[in-house]
């Protein structure tokens, strides 16, 4: 054993210890749609006194925070997103009715003077002569004026003046027991320093009135309601006023009644007012069972890869499976140790980057396999460690695509998506880190046994594939006729277009705003029932469809809470015990916000991989890899449409993914052929295109198979949930793997035919290499050294 692999055998030991000691003692932290509960997204809205910025948008969750800790949620989470938004998420709360009413109370909270009794102006016959004093109708301001007519707390009408003193001055509020002076329970209340002096101006002008006049009260008003309206008592004199840290509001409260009041006048005054944009409800039912399924789509589809890899790779592929094992429990302690929220899509991403995670060893063992063909008496070690030095450029450069796109997605994506690019890079620097140092230590050794070198067959890599010599056996003419392959990529785009024009891409509430509900009832109930239930209680518009296993699905437009709670008493009247399973409230604006986003991050994400490809390759190979691309995106779309399946959010990140996994298998093609152009550079670019493609296919089979194992397990097991993510992905990588070869490579070679750059240089030219090495380099990599 060398000092090299020694070390990596060090470092893969105590790497997988770590993790094996994380994943024991640490518990994952899930997201809401795993493990239940309600998700609330609030944006703040200006005033015309106060902008929403970061600052007022931090006090305002801080208020909100104590409103919901008044909810006696257990462990809710608050934070601020960008400038103006708060998320909200609190776990196991189904009926998010209460919540929404808490953190709904948007307007501030303000202190009147009290100037009479009110009339409802509704009873009166003619309009009241113009006054400054008079009266207006219940809950509505008078024209030009802040002046209010509302009804105290035993409902008896009262006029109220302009607001005097807003919540953002009160410091505090507390509830306490006056045992020593007899007044029971009383709620104290603090003011800041500025607003403590409005406040004794104006009990000093309520003081002015005789008692018992309606006056001499304050009334404390919170979304135009009153929520207290006392006197001030007959102690203070006119135009004294009560001084901030000794006014008590007393009055035959009982213990929650006065805990409430102090909470509604701490915590009422919003800084600036919030409105829902987003609101999501997941079951725990559904959550549980997405884990449960997830789990099993992983052990299925990781135990069918790695079969897949042993039998076609023999012992070294057993050794890739336990490095792929390895690369699980690594990546899984990365995200718990790093306090990553698992989300469903993560928890999908996680799952997905298992298939992907053997992409480096096929590579490894690809480039292993040609070395051992072109020099059969070379040692097995020694094709092995030329596998992969050789693989690296590809195994960086398909990496680093993915990693943009996971990149993208977080940067870029919402909610739950963001969690995907998390798990989604994890895995790919976990995959690296096994496959290029545990799998690379255990082959090493392996390879150091006699009895792995002597018997060919065992090792897996010492013989050529049978995919690869049945392919240079017939060496097919691909690109004699190039265009012909163009055209063929362009009917499947037509035929995608087509789907988009005529059927329409279905759009999701995520992007078009309403909400989606889904319900699991006791009793079997059909669409048109349904329908019919939901339409005689006054939803006509509502879209009724089936979900699930027997679930009904319903989409509308404007829904508020007890809309919905009345759309399920609706459904139960048939279908008997209705249990919500999921609900997606989006507003029409983050509705657009979120498919600008979406279209915004699909641009971006060519752009960057074109600036990507152009830095690390020809112009004209970056541009062909992003027109390959384009044509995958648009016929996984078009797909979608002709299939009506929703696109949203989840099929937003499967789209960003095949964008990384369509740039990766064109980058290994042309990674390929820049090498056998730069060591032939007299020979044709279209024979040196097919042989590079007929080198690189059992690769890009081999890896594709991987991920569509567990892609089948996922669309199979995973329900709903995953089934339209897991199918984005599985058309894309079809056709992803098609255009890497069929329309990245003929548009490269149409391309080039119009390029006047020069042949790249040849391998190792310029860079010192030793004159044997050189020799080695500039040989034809099918040229196997004999000569007759």
């Amino acid at each position: 054993m060398t000092r090299a692999t020694a070390v990596r055998a060090v470092l893969a030991v105590a790497v997988l210890l770590a993790s094996v000691f994380i994943t024991l003692t640490m518990s994952p932290r899930l997201g809401l749609d795993l493990q239940g509960g309600t998700r609330i997204v609030l944006q703040a809205r200006d005033t015309a006194t106060v902008e929403a910025d970061r600052e007022t948008t931090d006090r305002t969750l801080e208020v909100l925070r104590q409103r919901i800790d008044s909810l006696g949620v257990s462990e809710p989470t608050l934070t601020r997103s960008g400038e103006d938004r708060i998320i909200v998420e609190l776990p196991d709360v189904q009926d998010p009715r209460q919540a929404a009413e808490v953190i709904g109370r948007t307007a501030q909270l303000t202190f009147h003077a009290v100037e009479g009794e009110g009339t409802d102006q509704s009873e009166e016959k003619t309009p009241a002569p113009e006054s400054t004093t008079d009266p207006t109708p219940a809950t509505e301001p008078a024209p030009d004026s802040d002046r209010l007519t509302l009804p105290d707390e035993q409902g008896r009408l009262l006029a109220l003046g302009e607001p005097r003193l807003s919540g953002a001055g009160v410091e505090d509020a507390t509830a306490a027991f006056d045992a020593q002076g007899g007044a029971g329970w009383t709620v104290s209340l603090e003011f800041r320093k500025g607003a403590g002096q409005d406040w004794k101006k104006l009990t000093g002008e309520a003081a002015c009135h005789p008692a018992g006049d309606d006056r001499r009260r304050v009334a404390i008003v919170l979304d135009e309601k009153v929520i207290s309206s006392p006197q001030v008592d007959p102690s203070v004199g006119c135009r004294a006023g009560l001084p901030s840290g000794a006014t008590q509001i007393t009055g035959s409260f009982s213990a929650d009644e006065a805990r409430d009041l102090a909470l509604l006048i701490k915590g009422g005054a919003l800084p600036v007012p919030v409105e829902i944009v987003e609101q999501r409800t997941v079951g725990p039912t559904l959550g549980a069972a997405a884990i449960d399924a997830s789990a099993q789509a992983a052990l299925i589809g990781a135990a069918a890869t790695a079969l897949f890899i042993t039998v076609v790779y023999r012992l070294f592929g057993a050794l890739a499976a336990v490095a792929l094992g390895a690369y699980g429990v690594i990546s899984y302690a990365a995200l718990v140790a790093l306090g990553v929220t698992l989300t469903l899509p993560g928890l999908a991403g996680f799952v997905l980057a298992i298939g992907m995670a053997v992409d480096a060893n096929v590579l490894v063992f690809e480039r292993a396999r040609e070395e051992c063909a072109d020099r059969p008496t070379r040692s097995l070690r020694s094709a092995l460690t030329t596998g992969f030095r050789k693989a690296w450029s590809a195994v960086a450069d398909s990496n680093a695509t993915t990693l943009i796109a996971a990149g993208l997605l977080f940067f870029l994506g919402s909610g739950p998506v963001k969690g995907f690019g998390v798990t989604l890079a994890i895995g790919v620097v976990a995959s690296m880190f096994s496959a290029l140092v545990i799998a690379r230590a255990l082959t090493e050794i392996a390879a150091n046994s006699r009895f792995v070198s002597d018997y060919r067959g065992v090792n897996g890599i010492a013989r050529p594939g049978a995919v690869r010599t049945w392919l240079v056996r017939k060496d097919p003419k691909l690109f004699r006729k190039s265009a012909r392959w163009l055209v063929v990529s362009a009917a499947l785009v037509v035929v995608a277009v087509a789907g988009i024009v005529v059927r329409g891409v279905e759009l999701g509430v995520e992007f078009t705003g309403g909400r989606l509900v889904e319900y699991s009832t006791s009793r079997p109930v059909d669409v048109e029932t349904a329908r019919d239930s939901i339409a005689a209680a006054g939803f006509g518009d509502a879209e009724v469809t089936t979900a699930g296993d027997g679930d009904l699905s319903v989409r509308t437009g404007k829904l508020d809470n007890d809309g919905e709670h009345a759309l399920r008493a609706a459904l139960a009247e048939e279908g008997g015990e209705t249990t919500k399973v999921r609900d997606e409230l989006i507003g029409p604006s983050l509705g657009d916000e979120l498919r600008r986003n979406a279209l915004i991050a699909l641009g971006v994400a060519v752009a960057v991989q074109l600036a990507y490809l152009a830095v690390r390759f020809r112009w004209t190979f970056a541009v062909a890899s992003v027109v390959a691309m384009v044509h995958d995106v648009i016929l996984v779309v078009g797909a979608f449409a002709w299939l009506g399946r929703p696109v949203d959010g989840i099929f937003l990140a499967a789209l960003l993914t095949v964008i990384g996994y369509s740039v990766n298998d064109s980058v290994v093609v042309f990674d390929r052929v820049r090498e056998l152009w730069g060591a032939n550079r007299r020979t044709p670019l279209d024979t040196i295109a097919r042989r590079a493609v007929l080198q690189t296919v059992p690769r890009t089979v081999n890896t594709g198979m991987g991920a569509l194992f567990i892609l089948a397990a996922l669309a199979v097991l995973g329900g709903d949930s995953l089934a339209d993510f897991a199918l984005a992905l599985l058309i894309g990588i079809v056709v992803g793997t098609w255009s890497s070869v069929f329309t990245a490579v003929p548009g490269a070679l149409a391309l080039e035919r119009s390029a006047k750059a020069p042949p790249p240089p040849a391998p190792g030219k310029g860079k010192g290499t030793p004159r044997g090495k050189a020799r080695a380099a500039r040989r034809d990599p099918l040229d196997n050294g004999a000569r007759v």
